[in-house]
């Protein structure tokens, strides 16, 4: 009986201190590693950025005849040369917070073209004056504003234009003098423009070019005996200004995103 009883207390001794340890083992659970912060992602518009553009645009134009010395004789009247014009462009930007600063090139072929008929020449043979434009540069610099991947931008600088001038019968259509010239003025803008995607970026932009006025020498164009070959016919005091409205398509060199925790 003795035996049986120490047997008993001996087995309830035992289960008492194998419990603690089987609760310790149930208790333990593996390391897990706590889930990253949430990462948002900022756009980064620094870097070189290649592109091209397209659109339409508008020259007013408005010329007046001059005399041998160089004084208005006459307003001859004003027209809009209109029509569309596709280009490229290529620039650098660096940001800095949410400024971004660039400089821009771009060059585009034009055809915007306008007449009316002088109110000067209304006779031998009456003249219908026409201005085109069909090229023109832009060297500007940039400051913008961006809210992640969507940019807000000013730019300002100076532009050149390709201007051809040309003066027709009414009567009969045939030129009678004509002139050609390269004309430098100033330039400003302003632009929306939007990524896409890590590298690529679509916008919109407004541009308006001062081109003031400018003196041009015509010569003739061997069409009527007043007007020889080759030979100065008159000279106009030309006054010009353009805006147009652009659609761009940039792709960028440079860092997509940048995290920000």
């Amino acid at each position: 009986m003795n035996k049986i009883l120490v047997g008993a207390i001996g087995a309830v001794a035992a289960l008492s201190l194998a419990a603690p340890a089987n609760a310790a083992d149930l208790a333990a659970r593996p390391y897990t590693k706590a889930p990253p912060m949430a990462v948002a992602a900022i756009y980064d518009w620094s870097g070189f950025y290649i592109g091209i553009n397209g659109g339409g645009g508008s020259s007013h134009n408005c010329w007046d005849f001059l005399a041998l010395g160089g004084a208005v004789v006459t307003r001859e009247g004003c027209h809009n040369a209109t029509g569309g014009t596709v280009g490229g462009q290529i620039g650098y930007r660096w940001q800095s917070t949410n400024w971004v600063f660039g400089v821009e090139g771009q060059g585009n072929w034009a055809d915007f073209t306008g007449d009316n008929i002088s109110t000067t020449f209304v006779v031998a043979p009456g003249l219908r004056n026409r201005s085109r434009i069909d090229a023109f540069g832009l060297i500007t610099g940039q400051v913008g504003y961006a809210w992640n991947n969507a940019l807000f931008y000013v730019k300002g600088g100076a532009a050149v234009v390709g201007d051809q001038y040309r003066s027709f019968a009414v009567a009969n259509g045939l030129e009678f003098d004509r002139a050609n010239e390269t004309r430098w003025g100033g330039t400003v803008g302003a632009g929306f423009e939007y990524g896409f995607a890590p590298n690529w970026s679509v916008g919109v932009e407004y541009d308006h070019i001062f081109l003031g006025h400018h003196t041009t020498t015509f010569t003739g164009s061997g069409n009527f005996l007043i007007a020889p070959l080759g030979v100065a016919t008159r000279s106009e005091r030309i006054g010009q200004d353009v805006d147009m409205g652009l659609v761009r398509l940039n792709y960028r060199w440079g860092g997509p995103a940048i995290a920000k925790y």
